[in-house]
């Protein structure tokens, strides 16, 4: 079952951030392809990935994570399109106490 997963980080200034954010959803059993949205948003595509460990992970990672979205993509055989089915979801989120590159993070507490 391919899904879409979108989770809501706190990378906008830091590129140490952003980096170790990609790798760590890169690095997830099951993903295909990890793309950055909007300086806050990784979007994950993946067959089977496991939405909440990944989520923990990156919280683990940045200190601030947010399971957002979770769609089922289902593949019409005749046209070849994808169409989008939600799926429900639990949110993880943290504050960030400590950023490990405060010197280039400007991370805030929500």
């Amino acid at each position: 079952m391919k899904q879409k997963i979108v989770i809501k980080v706190q990378i906008i200034k830091c590129d140490n951030c952003r980096s170790k954010a990609m790798e760590t959803a890169a690095a997830a059993d099951g993903v295909i392809s990890v793309r950055l949205e909007n300086r806050e948003n990784i979007v994950v595509t993946g067959d089977g990935v496991d939405a909440a460990n990944l989520c923990i992970e990156l919280k683990e990672k940045l200190g601030y994570a947010s399971l957002e979205i979770v769609e089922e993509l289902m593949e019409n055989t005749e046209n070849n399109e994808t169409n989008p089915t939600p799926s429900t979801f639990t949110s993880y989120a943290s504050s960030c106490p400590n950023c490990r590159d405060s010197d280039s993070c400007p991370c805030t507490i929500l």
